[in-house]
């Protein structure tokens, strides 16, 4: 069986641009390597929130139930996305893990967890969560303590007790010190001085600003940031209670480390129980590393969403690269949308 389009991830990108699927007639199929529905939300550490009020963190069609708190919960936001495939009954197979994709005679073969699938046009949707990234650092192979990247982390409760540094200067770094200094003595180390969003400024201004920006774009306009006075952080009531605890201070970034610690730009050395990474994540992408030409980040070549040097290869929620705000959920459907009708002309065409 050859389908129509073959989307890869199950994740709330692969959730919109199914949405809009749903209004054409391209016999599709998502693959999704989770166990269960829930995306990379699944994995995310157990106190996580959105940043915005449910109104304003909604897939396309239908809006997320209101939260009890002032944010949705990561448990609040996973049922919404288990009730979103099960409201629109979305074509998803998991745990489905794809290899790798090459393109023969004009049609792609996906190689699988579960065998081989054959599509006309695929549509990448796996997000970052898979690929997190540490910076190289003089020494690190030698620390002793724990080392963990913030994709692995769920908890405070293991560091109780404990000397803990925290790496990064976004959000995932600041919300991690903000609830892993409530039971370890804890050190932030930043690259740059860290900027916070002022309080009343939540995901809301945020896509407001990306869609700005966005617009600007397409109307060959330059975008001037300088009307936004913005910051990186968003004040979550986590962070803000860290503020009145006086615990958000940072200290520059280290370069060298041993067995036990760290060495501080000015020579100073401290010594640590564990390590908490919260420095970002590349793209996961590595199942197209023999389709196409792929970048140390894990980037392809693409305008818009679709990929240049490959005709019928999409890309779609890797954030800023493949759409502004596109790895969010209200983000992720301007994106989605355009890209389901270049998958229907595209698969037009071919016939």
């Amino acid at each position: 069986m050859i389908y129509d389009l073959i989307i890869i991830g199950g994740g709330q990108s692969a959730l919109a641009c199914s949405y809009f699927l749903r209004r054409t007639s391209i016999n599709y199929v998502v693959l999704d390597a989770e166990l269960t529905c829930g995306g990379a939300w699944l994995h995310a550490w157990d106190s996580l929130t959105l940043f915005s009020p449910a109104e304003h963190s909604s897939l396309p069609g239908w809006p997320m139930p209101k939260s009890n708190e002032e944010f949705p919960s990561r448990e609040e936001v996973i049922t919404y996305l288990c009730n979103y495939e099960e409201r629109y009954k979305l074509p998803i197979k998991r745990p489905v893990e794809v290899g790798n994709v090459t393109k023969s005679d004009g049609v792609f073969i996906v190689n699988t967890s579960e065998g081989t699938y054959h599509s006309k046009a695929v549509i990448s949707a796996t997000g970052t969560w898979k690929k997190p990234a540490i910076p190289y650092i003089e020494g690190r192979e030698n620390f002793q303590g724990v080392q963990i990247h913030s994709s692995l982390y769920k908890s405070p409760d293991p560091f109780t007790g404990q000397k803990v540094l925290i790496v990064g200067e976004g959000n995932s770094g600041t919300q991690i010190l903000a609830e892993v200094s409530k039971v370890a003595h804890t050190t932030w180390a930043t690259r740059k001085e860290p900027e916070f969003l002022p309080d009343d400024v939540d995901g809301r201004v945020l896509f407001n600003v990306a869609s700005a920006k966005y617009y600007a774009q397409q109307k060959g306009e330059t975008f001037d940031a300088s009307k936004y006075n913005l910051g990186n952080i968003v004040m979550v009531p986590s962070v803000k209670d860290a503020r009145k605890r006086d615990v958000l201070h940072a200290v520059r970034s280290f370069k060298k480390m041993d067995g036990h610690g760290v060495i501080w730009p000015n020579g100073d050395y401290e010594i640590f129980n564990s390590i908490i990474w919260c420095t970002g994540f590349n793209y996961a992408t590595d199942h197209l590393k023999e389709l196409v030409q792929i970048d140390e980040q894990g980037k392809i070549e693409t305008y818009g969403t679709r990929s240049v040097d490959v005709p019928g290869l999409w890309a779609v929620g890797y954030g800023g690269w493949t759409g502004f705000a596109s790895a969010t959920l209200i983000g992720v459907g301007r994106s989605a949308k355009e890209t389901i009708l270049e998958v229907s002309e595209y698969l037009n065409d071919q016939k």
